[in-house]
């Protein structure tokens, strides 16, 4: 019998609930994934609370790493006994699941489960950010949000690897040195700041930035806009602070012909764009361009706990879940 975590309702963490689950054998298309490794993101928290609403009861966790058990029908590419690691709406707070095979990509050596699960989403999305959504240069300037958090770090270091300018924003002194320990040239703080679209000017010379790339919403979507050089491209791609108001296509032109795009990782990461996404990502890890840092485990029984960390915005880099 497998162990999951369970959540009946959508509200707090203390809806959650361990217990057993009776997992069948892998579907045609399917493998069965002994975690070893779950990743937390804040999707996760926009499906507990009701933002992104989903029929209950549930499984939550949209990524994890593992060893494949079990292989259903029609699976070629991949074997009982190699590692892998996978994205998923949800199902990923267990001690196995089943999952699509399409879905997975296989862990190259030199690359930890523990990693791998901390990785995979925020890597692929960060990928999708810098190479697909915007195409980043070494030209650009860019403006990147929670820049000490788990998909912030990441995104400071592949832009600097690409040879951007980043400017992050933070919460205070400790995260700023995070950012800047990962490649930030310069450093907004939040809370000591009457106007980070106008710090974004003064460090430009009045041009603003070329791109940002936003995953608070509703409390920095207005200064983003404000911050951006003319036909600047707005990625608005999380809601830390609630989901964005709607805004009329002409305002994007009255603020210099900009663009707005809000990109969801599971429409870039297809079944065939998927391998080379990962194959990007991992390369990225290996060169050592990427290093993730893990801030936080956490067992699987105190999920609760990690959904409260990740909420309050005061952890650093990733957390993952030890089944």
């Amino acid at each position: 019998m497998s162990k999951a975590v369970f959540i009946d309702a959508h509200g707090g963490p203390e809806n959650f609930t361990l217990r057993d689950q009776d997992l069948p054998a892998p579907a045609a298309g399917e493998l069965r994934v002994r975690h070893t490794a779950i990743g937390l993101n804040f999707i996760d928290i926009y499906q507990r609370k009701g933002l992104y609403p989903i029929a209950m009861p549930a499984i939550l966790g949209s990524e994890a790493a593992g060893v494949v058990e079990a292989v259903g029908e029609g699976v070629d590419a991949i074997s009982v006994g190699e590692r892998i690691a996978y994205i998923g709406g949800r199902g990923a707070y267990a001690d196995a699941a089943n999952i699509p095979a399409v879905m997975a990509a296989k862990i190259p050596d030199g690359v930890t489960d523990d990693i791998a699960a901390a990785i995979f989403l925020k890597g692929l999305t960060t990928e999708m950010l810098v190479r697909q959504v915007y195409v980043l240069t070494k030209d650009d300037s860019c403006l990147i949000y929670a820049a000490a958090g788990g998909v912030g770090v990441l995104l400071t270091q592949w832009a600097k690897h690409i040879g951007a300018r980043v400017i992050g924003v933070v919460g205070g002194e400790a995260k700023a040195a995070i950012a800047k320990e990962n490649g930030a040239d310069d450093i907004i703080i939040r809370t000591k700041t009457d106007s980070i679209s106008g710090d974004v000017r003064a460090l430009t010379e009045g041009r603003g930035v070329q791109v940002v790339y936003d995953s608070v919403g509703a409390e920095t979507f207005e200064t983003s806009l404000d911050a951006l050089a003319m036909r600047g491209h707005m990625v608005t791609f999380g809601n830390a602070s609630g989901p964005v108001p709607a805004i009329a296509p002409l305002e994007l032109s009255r603020r210099g012909s900009l663009t707005l795009t809000r990109p969801t990782l599971f429409h870039y990461a297809t079944p065939d764009r998927l391998p080379a996404m990962a194959e990007t990502l991992f390369a990225m890890v290996a060169k050592g361009a990427v290093k993730p840092k893990i801030s936080h485990r956490f067992a699987l029984a105190d999920i609760a706990e990690a959904h409260r960390l990740l909420e309050s915005g005061k952890s650093t880099g990733a957390i993952i879940v030890k089944p």
